[in-house]
């Protein structure tokens, strides 16, 4: 488990997404574009940016890359989500129609990609598909379900159940079946038949705002975190699911992402990523964090904020003078410098993996960045067609740097950790 490329993209990055075959990278650089980098292999090489997509007016919060179909759908808290087609080397813009009054904050396509979804913060989701007739994209909303801002979602493996995130701490599981897009018997569910917008399930274990919603391969798993520290994790969802959480002691995760039936990462604000497994039972622990950091600067003396606040005013107080102060512990040991946002690229991907792993992790420049922005966590897998497991994903971060991890030997390390 290592980091085998870093790459410094801008200042702050709120999201990215992979094409299919790995070749270019689309990302946001935290304003209302889109830039689209060719990836190189080389050691140290610098990604040339190549396409720069401008039509939104505000910050472009979430995309999504198609991996069979070529196109790309962008939201935006402009309230506006256009889907993008590569035309004789340009990208075209085509407005979806989401009839929103909030920002649109998150969108996924749906397996088959004849359909997407995007959350808001109208307390709404937008399950978007195609009119052939009249030549573009509109729209059904689910109404009425959240009492806040949608966070995140994710599709089913068979194209019809959404899980949805949101502000008001629940996970909730709806049915996004479209008469006339999806075949009739999509509508045949664990939850029996289904109809558009219907509730099937909802789940109230976090006791903070709940993100990063994801299903297992199978679809028989849920997952999502919460502001609390905390990560749940459903089986057997259907009318009698188990659910499990963990509480972690350290800071709030934002996303996470199935590595296989039995694996999952999660990552957020510790920046660094966080490896559970499921045992025999079907009991999730956490196993380990992956970055195994870099080396500290040398001679550096460590505590706490408010010891070195207590100290300096102490000292002041007794002595009538200037004391030593304390360095902060908030020094980076990890090498993601900032939060997380992003754990997330294509679900289907060629065979040409290696193009974007060197063997040499190139130097990370170090850069400071604060955004008053609302973080988007996404974490990306770089899977081959074929393979059920993830051997690789990516990860970028309001320090504005996308860092591809290989986890091609977690089996190995997992193994010796239970002798």
């Amino acid at each position: 488990m290592a980091v085998v490329s870093s790459h410094q993209l801008a200042q702050c990055i709120s999201c990215h997404a992979w094409n299919a075959d790995l070749s270019m990278v689309a990302v946001c650089p935290n304003n209302n574009e889109v830039h689209i980098y060719k990836a190189l292999s080389f050691t140290d090489s610098i990604w040339d940016r190549v396409h720069v997509l401008r039509k939104h007016d505000q910050l472009v919060s979430s995309i999504d890359w198609a991996p069979e179909s070529n196109y790309i759908v962008t939201a935006s808290h402009d309230r506006n989500s256009y889907v993008w087609n590569l035309e004789q080397d340009e990208w075209q813009p085509t407005l979806v129609i989401l009839r929103l009054n909030r920002a649109a904050i998150s969108v996924k396509w749906s397996p088959k990609e004849n359909k997407f979804a995007v959350a808001s913060g109208a307390k709404s989701i937008c399950v978007c598909y195609y009119e052939q007739d009249n030549n573009w994209w509109v729209s059904k909303i689910i109404r009425k379900k959240h009492n806040s801002t949608v966070t995140n979602i994710s599709w089913h493996p068979n194209n019809v159940l959404l899980a949805t995130t949101s502000t008001d701490c629940k996970c909730r599981v709806f049915s996004a079946y479209i008469k006339g897009v999806d075949a009739r018997t999509d509508a045949e569910t664990a939850f029996g038949e289904v109809k558009f917008g219907e509730q099937l399930m909802q789940l109230d274990l976090a006791m903070g705002w709940a993100f990063g919603v994801k299903w297992s391969p199978s679809g028989k798993t849920l997952t999502y975190v919460g502001h609390d520290s905390t990560i749940h994790f459903i089986g057997d969802v259907g009318p009698s699911p188990i659910a499990q959480t963990l509480a972690l002691r350290d800071l709030p995760l934002r996303d996470v992402l199935f590595l296989s039936e039995r694996r999952i990462v999660a990552a957020g604000f510790d920046c660094n990523p966080i490896l559970f497994e499921a045992d025999n039972q079907g009991t999730w622990n956490l196993i380990r964090f992956l970055d195994e950091g870099k080396l500290p600067p040398a001679e550096t003396k460590t505590g706490t904020q408010f010891l070195e606040a207590f100290g300096k005013f102490h000292g002041q107080a007794k002595h009538g003078n200037n004391i030593e102060i304390v360095e902060s512990s908030n020094i980076s040991n990890t090498h993601h410098e900032n939060c997380i946002t992003s754990l997330r690229p294509p679900s289907k991907l060629g065979d040409d993996a290696h193009k974007i792993l060197p063997s040499k992790e190139p130097p990370c420049s170090k850069v400071s960045s604060s955004s008053k922005f609302q973080l988007q966590r996404m974490i990306a897998p770089l899977l081959s067609r074929g393979d059920k497991e993830v051997h690789y994903f990516s990860t970028s971060g309001l320090d504005g740097k996308i860092i591809i991890w290989d986890v091609s030997n977690i089996s190995e390390f997992v193994s010796r950790l239970r002798l």
